[in-house]
């Protein structure tokens, strides 16, 4: 006899909502904790999954931070779309980094930048509104963009283009429905960074057909070599009105943990963004306010350190990977991710097994070199893995030597 087919639960039935039970867990998130759970169990594991600078929060941050814990001003609400002073301080920051010149009431201070991304799809998507993504992209946008209601439509560059979408893709992904275009340059996950022209161009394009566009800008400082930032409404300023900038401290300023992002934007959206807050989490902690305050107030001397040791790391990881028969590497721009090609490893036969996909290809690597990656399925695009080189050097280059080793031994 046949097994019944299980029922399909009615609404009433239904335990968890159809709206959140379709989101999917954090990858990047999935794989830091067990590589840290790994670890905990006494495994020397290395991992390359999560994107954290591995160096402590700047002293006078920290400090400004305990002076903050000590003042009774602090430990109350305060306004929910942020601190007047931070708000004034992002202002000034964006001005004298990205000759964006905005107001203070175009700043909403949000509890990171994952905050800030939804709220911001939130507060201008209507069920059914498409959003242009280009892939490989972030794990948390596509789901952002469902959350409120929009469709994530992918757009797919691969290293032969230097994961850089043309506006010729974009066009060809533009329907009646389209009302927004992601744009995020340096890129998480590829580190790809579009050029001057580029980004003028794509800005140029959604200002043509009354698009608005969400520009992440949160790697803005990790750029490399000869490569630039560029902010899109910066050089397109007929877009401001229909855009919507995001950042944060988290990579610029090793604040991860601190959880401090922002929004930039018209006004009204402002603060339709900020009601929505207002009810979800009310104020971002203050102590946490006050020392993204000093951050972006501060020198950039802090970053430049950093950026000097990510451009070394940059240069040893690619290296060490291109070396692994199978892998293509292309040399990433900014941010702190390298994001190989591993397409030629696949359906070889490494140690008994034959990886069928990236994610069984991540599995081995974790399993026989105690070696954390994230496969390319996360980012949308099957047949990479991303790595982060956001480590200390001695771990980077013995997580990839593992990987030589295992990798090494692929055969047909």
């Amino acid at each position: 006899m046949s097994a019944a087919t299980p029922p399909v639960p009615s609404a009433t039935d239904r335990r968890v909502s159809a709206r959140v039970g379709s989101i999917s867990e954090s990858a990047t998130l999935a794989v830091d904790a067990k590589a840290k759970a790994l670890k905990a169990a006494g495994r020397p594991v290395i991992g390359f999954g999560a994107g954290e600078p591995d160096f402590p929060t700047p002293g006078y941050i920290v400090d400004a931070a305990v002076e903050a814990c000590r003042n009774p001003k602090y430990h109350r609400y305060t306004p929910a779309g942020g601190l007047p002073e931070l708000k004034a301080a992002i202002a000034a920051k964006t001005l004298r980094d990205s000759g964006y010149e905005v107001d203070a009431s175009q700043v909403l201070v949000t509890n990171g930048g994952k905050q800030a991304i939804y709220e911001a799809f939130a507060a201008i998507l209507d069920p059914g509104d498409e959003v242009i993504v280009p892939a490989p992209y972030w794990t948390t946008y596509p789901e952002s963009i469902r959350l409120a209601g929009g469709v994530p439509v992918e757009v797919v560059a691969d290293e032969t283009t230097g994961y850089r979408v043309s506006l010729e893709q974009l066009e060809a992904a533009r329907t009646a429905r389209t009302k927004v275009v992601l744009f995020v340059s340096p890129s998480n996950p590829t580190g790809a960074v579009y050029s001057e022209a580029d980004t003028e161009a794509i800005g140029r394009w959604a200002v043509e057909h009354g698009l608005w566009v969400l520009t992440d800008e949160i790697y803005e400082h990790l750029v490399y070599g000869d490569a630039t930032f560029t902010s899109l409404p910066a050089v397109v300023p007929e877009l401001r009105d229909k855009c919507i900038v995001v950042n944060g401290v988290a990579k610029t300023y090793a604040m991860t943990g601190w959880r401090v992002g922002w929004i930039i934007g018209p006004k009204d959206v402002v603060k339709a963004a900020t009601n929505l807050q207002s009810h979800a989490t009310s104020n971002v902690a203050n102590v946490s306010q006050v020392a993204a305050l000093a951050a972006v107030s501060g020198n950039l001397d802090a970053v430049a350190e950093m950026r000097a040791a990510f451009d070394r790391r940059r240069a040893t990881i690619v290296r060490m990977l291109n070396e692994i028969d199978g892998i293509v590497c292309p040399t990433p721009e900014g941010a702190f991710y390298a994001y190989p090609s591993v397409k030629a490893l696949l359906g070889k036969e490494i140690r008994g097994k034959r990886p069928a996909d990236s994610v069984e290809l991540a599995a081995l690597i974790l399993d026989e070199a105690e070696v954390a990656v994230v496969p390319g399925e996360a980012f949308g695009t099957p047949g990479y893995l991303r790595l982060s080189y956001a480590l200390g050097d001695e771990d980077l280059v013995e997580g990839i030597s593992r990987m030589q080793k295992l990798l090494g031994e692929a055969k047909d």
